[in-house]
């Protein structure tokens, strides 16, 4: 199995029209032997959308990973000295939490646990959800595309005709985009068609 022994955070943002997909990865890691702990950012923690109940997802999560989320800043913070990953993924990282990772703002429990991840020198992947991509945030992708230790799963323009700014990241990457990662090697090639 490719993930066999892999003690993986994996840490969930707020783009909701992705949720469902991201359970399905979710899925497939554990198949491959991952051990999963969920980490999810106050917008997916409380909020309902037409996508989903807050309370869904979360126990969606906790049924597949079989851990109790994390879902606070002071439960996130020791993520860093107890060295608990091998790997942090952060999918779907929405633009909002793009901007503040690459500007050193600490204010949710996913932004908490990749900083107390990143001091252990071990990577984060990044898997982008976002509508600014190529707008506002394309400058946050490029902070994160040169800092030692972040990865970034392939992604490419999900809907270019209707909104040209937005990029989302080929999920069905992230296994092998975190195998690379741990090898301290960006998986190529990053810029990818979406279809």
């Amino acid at each position: 199995m490719k993930l066999d022994g892999l003690k993986i955070g994996f840490a969930v943002t707020g783009s909701h029209c992705t949720l469902h997909e991201i359970t399905e990865v979710m899925r497939k890691m554990v198949e491959e032997g991952a051990d999963l702990t969920p980490i999810i950012s106050y917008a997916v923690d409380t909020m309902d959308t037409r996508f989903g109940k807050a309370e869904d997802w979360k126990k969606k999560f906790e049924e597949i990973t079989q851990k109790k989320v994390i879902q606070t800043i002071p439960d996130a913070e020791p993520i860093g000295p107890q060295k608990k990953f091998d790997c942090l993924l952060i999918a779907p990282c929405t633009g909002n939490t793009l901007a503040k990772l690459a500007n050193g703002i600490t204010d949710t429990p996913v932004l908490m646990a990749a900083k107390a991840h990143l001091r252990n020198q071990r990577p984060l992947v990044i898997a982008v959800s976002t509508n600014d991509g190529l707008g506002l945030n394309a400058r946050n992708i490029g902070t994160l595309l040169c800092t030692k230790n972040i990865f970034l799963v392939p992604f490419g323009q999900d809907s270019p005709a209707t909104k040209a700014n937005s990029l989302v990241a080929h999920m069905d990457k992230i296994p092998d985009t975190i195998l690379m990662a741990y090898e301290g090697k960006q998986i190529q090639p990053i810029l990818v068609d979406y279809h």
